[in-house]
C-alpha cells in the first residue's frame, strides 16, 4: 500500500532506457498487480504453500528461497553449535556450583558471566575482532571462509570455515552461557531442598547418584523448556554478531533486506523463524513427556 515499488526504483537506475512494457513486465515479476487486494492476498497464500516466495530485490533475479537456502546452513552451523555448547557447559557448571554452593566458583562464576552477558553483542564481537584478528592476526577479520579456498567437502575449506567461525561463536557463547549457569544453579538449589532428596540422602545414597539421578534430573526440566525457545530462535541467527563479522547467515540477510526494503526476503525470513519456533516447541513437548512421566499422566496418580 506504500507508494512506489522496487520496479520503479530499478527502472530509475536505467534513466528511462527501459520502455513501459519492460517496466510492466518487471512489476508483474515482482508480484505488483492491479488486482483487488483480496485476490492479491489469496495469490500470496497460494505462493506461500507452493514455495513460490518471489524474487529478492537485493539479489535480483535470485529467488528468495535460494537466498534462504544458502544462508540457513551458516546460521544453524554457527549459532546452533555455539548455543548447544553454551547449554551443555552452562548446565554442567550450574549443577556443580549448586552442589558446591557458597564455594569459590559459586561466588565468582555467576557474577563474571553476567558481566560478560551484559556487554552488547556488537561490542564483544568488535573487541574480539580488534584483538585477535586486526591486532594479532590469529583469526580472520570476517566472512564465512577464505576466498582462496574452493567450497566443498575438502580439508582446506572445512578448516577455513572453522577458523572463520571461532570468533563469532565465542561472541554468541559469552552472551548466553550466563543464563544457563544461573538458571540451572537456581533450579538445583530448589530441588536439593525437596523432601525426596533429603530422604534419599538420609538413606545413604551416594553423592554422585544424589546429584545426578535425584537432583539434576528434575532440576533440568525447566532448562529443556528454555532450550526449546533458544533452539527455535537459532534460525533467526544472531543478527548483531553476523553483521559485525559479515557472516552470511539469516540474520545478516535480514539486515540487508531491511536496509534494501526487500519485502519478500523479510517476509520469508520471518516465516522461517516462526515455523522453526513452533516445530521445535512441539518436539520439546514430546521430549518433556519422556523426561517427566507426570506430564503424560496429568500430574495425578494411577
Amino acid at each position: 500500500m506504500m507508494p512506489g515499488n522496487p520496479a520503479l526504483a530499478m527502472f530509475a537506475k536505467f534513466q528511462g532506457q527501459l520502455n513501459p512494457a519492460a517496466l510492466h513486465a518487471l512489476e508483474l515479476e515482482f508480484g505488483f498487480s492491479k488486482q483487488p487486494l483480496i485476490l492479491q492476498y489469496l495469490t500470496y497464500l497460494k505462493n506461500l504453500v507452493t514455495l513460490h516466495w518471489g524474487l529478492s530485490y537485493t539479489y535480483y533475479p535470485t529467488p528468495v528461497t535460494t537466498v534462504i537456502a544458502h544462508s540457513l546452513p551458516w546460521t544453524i552451523g554457527l549459532v546452533g553449535a555455539a548455543t548447544v555448547i553454551a547449554v551443555i557447559i552452562g548446565t554442567l557448571l550450574g549443577i556443580y556450583i549448586a552442589w558446591r554452593r557458597n564455594g569459590f566458583l559459586d561466588s565468582t562464576l555467576p557474577v563474571t558471566t553476567m558481566f560478560l552477558q551484559a556487554m552488547p553483542y556488537f561490542w564483544t564481537g568488535t573487541m574480539l575482532l580488534f584483538l585477535f584478528a586486526f591486532l594479532y592476526h590469529v583469526f580472520p577479520l570476517g566472512h564465512a571462509y577464505s576466498s582462496t579456498v574452493t567450497p566443498g567437502w575438502n580439508g582446506p575449506f572445512i578448516g577455513s570455515v572453522i577458523g572463520h567461525a571461532i570468533l563469532p561463536a565465542i561472541t554468541v557463547f559469552l552472551g548466553s552461557v550466563s543464563g544457563w549457569i544461573i538458571g540451572m544453579r537456581n533450579n538445583m538449589i530448589n530441588t536439593l531442598g525437596e523432601d525426596y532428596v533429603v530422604f534419599a540422602e538420609a538413606k545413604g545414597v551416594s553423592n554422585w547418584r544424589l546429584m545426578t539421578s535425584y537432583a539434576a534430573r528434575n532440576a533440568i526440566l525447566p532448562q529443556v523448556t528454555s532450550f526449546a525457545l533458544a533452539m527455535g530462535l537459532i534460525v533467526s541467527g544472531s543478527i548483531l554478531t553476523e553483521e559485525v563479522f559479515s557472516y552470511p547467515g539469516i540474520g545478516f540477510q535480514l539486515t540487508n533486506g531491511v536496509l534494501s526494503q526487500d519485502l519478500p526476503l523479510i517476509q520469508s525470513a520471518f516465516l522461517i523463524i516462526a515455523v522453526a519456533v513452533l516445530v521445535v516447541n512441539l518436539l520439546v513437548d514430546i521430549l518433556y513427556s519422556r523426561l517427566d512421566p507426570r506430564v503424560r499422566t496429568g500430574g495425578g496418580t494411577h
